[in-house]
């Protein structure tokens, strides 16, 4: 900075409130700081500035989340990522993969750099690792599911009401054959969405059948393997509930395949692209990604900004987005036990 002040012909004052974005400067003394900093090629130390601030501050924050290539991930990074720069703060973002070691591995390499909180949506089952940085004043706020193991604001979606909601949805249409599809059941939301399941079952005096529960279905292709291999067997539902984005495209695939899109009905949990423009168009229990992303950096802020109080939970609500695919009768058994000619 020193030698940007003495190419430029101003005080090291003058330099550091440019860099730092002061408007107070002059735009004639700005522009000549700005050409000194291109010829000398000059990168402000980031490392340096805040062993020199009081704070001790690095203006960054560390956003965890399953898949950052998820629709539903790459939402809520967006709300956090809009939050943070509003503030004047940049994310660091990290994928877990479902991998408890992949979490603790980055929620240590991300405070090792000094961030000045985590936003996690955490995939193993104990949180207590966190402990040293709660104590050292580095905030940690859940979103999407809940930590365990240490204190800490949580934002998180009304799943088991949802889940709930879209099974009394297909009841109402007429359906009690009902299967249910759901992510590992070592994920909190997963099991609590099958709560729901199960809760709308009882209410309705529909004793579940084991037989039309599958859990552990992560992914489309084996979501979609597990309905191709359903749909073979005798007595088939008449009616899907997926519990996650990537298990209803799988689903939404072997409807199709099995030409059954028009007679099954489908409620997923979780909107995905295009779910809309399909025919028919699917029935979602759509989640808000983005307000939980914003009322999570927001709870992390006020952290930062010294906010002392309990922790607190931050409930988001599920709304039943009527399209089609949900809507759909209950089909006459002839038809569901047809063999498809189009394997």
């Amino acid at each position: 900075m020193n030698d940007v002040a003495r190419a430029a012909g101003v005080s090291l004052k003058t330099v550091s409130r440019v860099v730092n974005g002061d408007e107070r400067v002059s735009p004639v003394l700005a522009a000549q700081v700005h050409r000194a900093i291109e010829t000398l090629n000059y990168r402000p130390d980031v490392g340096a500035s805040t062993l020199r601030r009081s704070d001790r501050r690095t203006e960054t924050i560390a956003l965890l989340l399953e898949d950052v290539g998820n629709p539903f991930s790459s939402a809520l990074h967006r709300a956090v990522e809009d939050e943070a720069r509003a503030h004047g703060v940049h994310v660091l973002t990290g994928s877990l993969d479902e991998d408890p070691q992949r979490e603790r591995e980055l929620a240590r390499a991300f405070t090792a750099r000094r961030a000045d909180g985590l936003i996690i949506a955490p995939v193993s089952t104990d949180q207590s690792y966190l402990t040293t940085e709660i104590r050292s004043d580095t905030p940690v706020v859940f979103v999407d599911r809940p930590g365990t193991g240490v204190p800490a604001d949580t934002v998180l979606a009304t799943n088991v009401i949802g889940a709930a909601e879209a099974t009394r949805h297909l009841i109402r249409h007429g359906h009690r054959e009902i299967a249910y599809l759901g992510d590992y059941t070592r994920i909190s939301t997963a099991r609590h969405r099958q709560e729901g399941y199960l809760q709308a079952l009882a209410e309705a005096g529909i004793a579940p059948d084991p037989g039309l529960i599958f859990t552990d279905l992560h992914t489309a292709v084996t979501a979609e393997s597990t309905i191709m291999a359903l749909f073979h067997r005798p007595g088939p539902p008449t009616a899907l509930f997926t519990s996650q984005n990537l298990v209803t495209i799988g689903a939404v695939r072997a409807l199709r395949r099995l030409g059954l899109h028009r007679t099954v009905a489908l409620v997923g949990f979780d909107d995905f692209p295009l779910a809309d423009l399909l025919e028919p168009a699917v029935t979602v229990i759509a989640q808000d990604p983005a307000m939980m992303g914003r009322i999570a950096a927001q709870a992390l802020f006020r952290r930062i900004a010294g906010d002392t109080g309990p922790p607190a939970e931050h409930w988001i609500p599920t709304t039943l987005v009527r399209r089609g695919s949900g809507e759909l009768p209950p089909s006459s058994p002839a038809l569901r036990d047809r063999p498809s000619s189009s394997l």
